[in-house]
């Protein structure tokens, strides 16, 4: 078993940059390599309906969703943590690394070209075109506020046209060595 230089790893990104399928490849690679741990689509932590007026995406919901269900996986052995998800701060990511119960993150910031994120975006909602304008516009000026952030230590990686298995095997390698 590879031992971890870091317990946790947030993927983090623009609209259709890959987040949860990179997250999902990287818990595999993690698995062939022996090394235990989980992976959480941060998503999924933060889907409920209506949202409140002061926190629109959900955050503090995901924040909360994040630390029960970490400790879920540290209680079952997780070494690592692998979550997708949105962090567009510093004081966000902070938050996040506390609820997940970390002590050496990983920050990963998966970029593209813009041409190839609207390619994703319209097979991802291309029936829904009030989803797929609302994503449309949202990638652009997400990019732009995750490239003016100062993450400690991130890891970014161009995912433009790298395989997600590609992708898992740079950020596991950094994991592990």
């Amino acid at each position: 078993m590879s031992q971890p230089i870091h317990d946790a790893v947030w993927i983090n990104g623009s609209v259709g940059a890959g987040k949860t399928t990179t997250a999902d490849k990287l818990g595999e690679e993690l698995e062939k390599r022996g090394v235990p741990g989980a992976v959480i689509d941060v998503d999924w932590l933060r889907r409920a309906w209506p949202s409140q007026q002061q926190d629109p995406f959900q955050f503090d919901l995901a924040v909360a969703n994040i630390r029960a269900v970490a400790a879920q996986f540290h209680a079952r052995g997780a070494k690592v943590i692998v979550a997708a998800g949105v962090v567009e701060t510093t004081e966000q990511f902070n938050r996040c690394v506390s609820a997940l119960g970390s002590k050496r993150p990983l920050m990963v910031r998966l970029v593209l070209d813009a041409d190839v994120a609207l390619a994703r975006l319209q097979f991802r909602h291309g029936e829904n075109t009030n989803e797929f304008e609302w994503h449309e516009r949202r990638h652009p000026e997400l990019a732009a506020i995750l490239e003016h952030v100062q993450f400690a230590d991130e890891l970014v990686l161009d995912n433009t046209s790298l395989a997600p298995a590609d992708l898992a095997v740079l950020i596991a390698d950094r994991l592990t060595n």
